[in-house]
């Protein structure tokens, strides 16, 4: 059990809940300090008890037998959701992107696939088209085609399967409430792991001072927000704030703005904040760094 429960994203199958920790903690005890807080952030990391503060691993989950890596193939029926989701995500960047020139590349590359329009439908194109147009815009084409693909495809795939695979979101579920209980004042999750901390919340069933969730896809309506538990979407019962934040390049994260998607926000949740993580605009730590990230916090456990 922890006083704050952390929730990683995609990509973290080599890692584990001590190097996690290890990464995480003194970020937030950075951000908290920005927000005039030196007391608590001595106590997140220079000064740490153990147990006050704890990763919920979960990333072994995606590792198969005999693969170090982890696999990145998909099932047919997971590959469908995997293109609405990379469509969802070049969507994002066609609107939301802060470079008028990623603006403009995401919407050639769109209207290319059949799928430019303000009100998103899908578009109408294999998924390999769309991951191509995905991998050409900033920040994955600084890391190179093929090693971009490798990254987005993993990405994919894991946002996928936790979706789809009723097996990995109960052992994922189940991970993560083996840390909660009724000392837990917050929970912090970032990408898939908002999504995680989200459902989390919603069966914790206690009270919650705060959720705060980090360049999140909870917005993206035609994949994850559909899928979300339970459904219709709606914010937790037991959480009192809730903080949304975002950086406007990060493409894993849908608009900032989750108000009008979640009944019961009004007074509740704080979105719609923007922050900029410059080059990394998806890095975890970047947005626990952030002050907006640690006023959250610091008011929460005042």
């Amino acid at each position: 059990m922890a006083r704050i429960v952390l929730v990683h994203g995609i990509a973290q199958e080599q890692k584990s809940a001590d190097t996690l920790e290890a990464e995480w903690l003194p970020s937030l005890a950075g951000g908290v300090r920005l927000a005039g807080d030196p007391a608590l952030a001595d106590d997140l990391w220079r000064d740490s008890r153990p147990g006050a503060a704890r990763m919920a691993f979960y990333g072994d989950l995606f590792l198969r037998d005999g693969q170090q890596g982890g696999a990145d193939e998909l099932t047919v029926d997971e590959w469908w959701v995997a293109e609405a989701l990379a469509a969802e995500w070049l969507h994002n960047a066609a609107f939301s992107a802060s470079r008028e020139t990623d603006r403009n590349r995401a919407r050639v590359e769109l209207a290319h696939l059949g799928g430019l329009s303000e009100e998103y439908q899908g578009v109408r194109a294999a998924a390999r088209p769309v991951l191509n147009a995905l991998v050409r815009l900033r920040p994955f084409a600084r890391l190179g085609v093929a090693f971009a693909e490798r990254v987005v495809l993993k990405a994919l795939r894991q946002v996928t399967l936790y979706l789809t695979d009723e097996t990995i979101r109960t052992r994922v579920q189940e991970r993560v409430a083996e840390h909660i209980g009724p000392e837990t004042q917050v929970i912090i999750g970032h990408s898939l792991g908002s999504v995680v901390a989200y459902e989390a919340a919603h069966l914790h069933g206690r009270p919650l001072p705060l959720l705060l969730t980090l360049g999140s896809p909870l917005g993206l309506r035609t994949v994850v927000y559909e899928r979300t538990r339970p459904q219709p979407p709606s914010v937790p019962p037991g959480v009192a704030r809730w903080v949304n934040l975002a950086d406007r390049d990060d493409l894993v994260a849908a608009k900032p703005d989750l108000s009008r998607m979640f009944p019961g926000a009004d007074g509740v949740l704080d979105s719609g904040y923007t922050v900029d993580n410059g080059a990394k605009p998806h890095e975890a730590a970047f947005y626990l760094a952030k002050r907006r990230t640690g006023e959250a916090l610091s008011a929460a456990l005042a």
